[in-house]
């Protein structure tokens, strides 16, 4: 997937995946102006076509991967 850097604001727990409820870690942009909201799996699925009809892309599925800092030695 395609990261665009923007100044739109962090994806929360309360943003949802559009297709099946999951918390949501890409928001699309239409070019027609609205806005979808795709979990990492439903993101990935549809790449290739979000491509062809987003203005921009907000990825954030590294947060998935990402260790917090706060996460102990063991938990690491």
């Amino acid at each position: 997937m395609t990261t665009v850097l923007t100044s739109a604001s962090p994806l929360t727990a309360a943003d949802r995946c559009d297709r099946c409820g999951a918390q949501a870690y890409l928001r699309v942009v239409l070019l027609s102006g609205g806005e979808l909201l795709f979990c990492a799996h439903h993101g990935r699925k549809f790449e290739p076509e979000l491509k062809k009809i987003a203005a921009e892309i907000q990825d954030e599925t590294e947060r998935l991967t990402s260790v917090p800092s706060s996460a102990s030695e063991e938990e690491r």
